[in-house]
């Protein structure tokens, strides 16, 4: 059996913009939830991303397709 290695090991993301303004806002790990990181996608920009040991969460705002392993997921 393989040994978990320090580094987080994830699935990507995939997360395309419908419409200018589209937030995506990545939040932490732990017992104290924060946000950590966030971006602004114009319409048509596409952004990938992956969990990490520091990211547990992302939130979208605005119109998007978000793509995961799981399936896809149309926000608007």
């Amino acid at each position: 059996m393989e040994k978990l290695s320090s580094q987080f090991k994830s699935d990507f993301f995939v997360i395309k913009a419908l419409e200018d303004g589209v937030n995506v806002i990545g939040l932490t790990r732990g017992s104290d939830t924060r946000f950590h990181h966030s971006e602004k996608l114009d319409k048509d920009e596409v952004m990938i991303a992956q969990f990490t040991e520091h990211t547990s969460a992302v939130k979208v705002r605005g119109k998007a397709i978000i793509q995961t392993s799981h399936g896809q997921i149309d926000n608007n």
